[in-house]
């Protein structure tokens, strides 16, 4: 699969239970930006090159136990910065599942805890 093909994003879309109060987590404390909801059900929120997709519907609640007592990531983001990204997310409260540390790909990085419990692994260069 090369030559003509291109991949020009990848967004993972996640299942909330309020969209209004994950759509002010991820506004408010990790700076994306909305545009008006699709039908009070659905939101797409982008900050640089990122992209997510929130989606107002149940979620299976034994998958949700599962990924988070065995610390499965639901997405992994790359930030430039990653030291001042992990001092802000620490000052706003944001729940820190593993703090910043050295990684063994030689960036460093962590994980933290949206308001349903998705868990997103921060990384960069530092």
């Amino acid at each position: 699969m090369s030559g003509t093909v291109r991949f020009a994003g990848l967004a993972p879309q996640f299942l909330v239970d309020d969209l209004e109060v994950a759509i002010g987590f991820y506004r408010d404390v990790l700076g994306f930006r909305f545009g008006a909801p699709y039908r009070g059900f659905y939101a797409v929120g982008v900050r640089d090159g990122a992209v997510l997709h929130l989606k107002c519907a149940p979620k299976n609640a034994s998958e949700r136990a599962h990924r988070k007592e065995n610390t499965h990531l639901d997405a992994y983001l790359e930030v430039e910065g990653i030291g001042a990204f992990y001092a802000a997310c620490q000052a706003a409260g944001v729940v820190i599942l593993k703090p910043l540390e050295r990684a063994d790909w030689g960036g460093q990085d962590f994980y933290l805890s949206d308001p349903d419990g998705y868990i997103l692994g921060v990384g960069g260069a530092g």
